[in-house]
């Protein structure tokens, strides 16, 4: 076994013996595999199956029955109905994959375009690594928030739009922070040889500094997905995000607002579900960050 595989499971049997021993970790494992179930059974069930299942054992989503308006929670409605007689429950569930898809999407842009650009700018220096870090400290100057919300105004309104605008945005932690990692780990022995020894520069980059920068860049996507997820309900909430009638949570808290008094059911579910998701997100995280941590041992939390 090389020295990299040998790094590699060493890595992997640190986070799995932390999450298996922190109970912490462990509820936000459970919620994030939650999620992740949720989401992969809402796009299969909606695309694939045309609601079958979700008709089956709730009902349907998209649904209009206006005698039933603002049901409060029943047996037959769990989560009661919205305003115009929609299921909240199933509506929640289909909005899991809303959030996923618009976080995974937005982080795996983000990460491909901003770990490349900071692996490229640690590893020449000198004028491209000065052009390349006041770029994005010129996308840093702008909250991520706003900055998308501009770039929506130009991009329009759908699930590629918002990638696009929440990925851009995110892109100078992930630069930055690989950068950070990639300008310590090209003065290492193994890199130096193999240059010398005649690599292109580009399997030095993705063979050599690339997997050394793994880590940092884990614990910062994972934090970076709860960021997203919370964004893209905001946006959908101010009406810049997912077009309707397609389910997400922040359109259904948008909705919510003139009931607030008369129907604390409507917006109750679809906030608890953005809490407990982004929740699940961020423990996880903190315990992979904690499990990485060569400064912190794998039996104790960091205070």
């Amino acid at each position: 076994m090389s020295e990299q595989e040998r790094s590699y499971t060493n890595v992997k049997w640190r986070v799995y013996r932390r999450v298996r021993s922190d109970t912490i970790a462990k509820i936000g494992a459970v919620v994030v595999i939650i999620s992740l179930l949720l989401a992969v059974f809402s796009i299969v069930d909606d695309f694939l199956l045309n609601g079958l299942i979700i008709e089956t054992l709730l009902h349907d989503p998209y649904q209009l029955n206006p005698d039933n308006r603002l049901a409060p929670p029943s047996l037959s409605h769990p989560f009661g109905t919205d305003e115009q007689g929609r299921d909240i429950l199933a509506r929640v569930i289909y909005g899991t994959r809303t959030s996923i898809v618009v976080g995974v999407g937005s982080v795996l842009f983000a990460a491909i375009v901003g770990v490349s650009l900071g692996i490229i700018t640690a590893y020449y220096g000198g004028l491209v690594d000065d052009v390349g870090m006041r770029a994005m400290d010129v996308l840093l100057a702008f909250p991520a928030i706003l900055l998308a919300i501009a770039l929506l105004a130009s991009l329009g309104r759908g699930f590629t739009s918002i990638i696009l605008a929440l990925g851009i945005a995110y892109i100078p932690s992930f630069a930055r922070v690989t950068r950070s990692k990639a300008l310590s780990v090209k003065s290492d022995e193994y890199v130096t040889a193999a240059e010398v020894i005649g690599y292109p520069t580009r399997d030095v980059l993705i063979d050599e500094i690339l997997p050394n920068c793994f880590t940092p860049i884990i614990v910062q996507a994972t934090f970076t997905l709860a960021v997203a997820i919370i964004a893209e309900a905001g946006l959908s909430f101010l009406g810049l995000g997912i077009e309707p009638p397609t389910p997400t949570w922040g359109i259904m808290l948008a909705g919510a607002q003139q009931y607030i008094t008369s129907a604390w059911w409507y917006s109750l579910f679809p906030g608890l579900a953005i809490m407990l998701t982004v929740l699940g997100y961020n423990l996880l995280g903190d315990s992979i960050r904690d499990a990485l941590d060569p400064q912190t041992g794998d039996g104790e939390r960091r205070l």
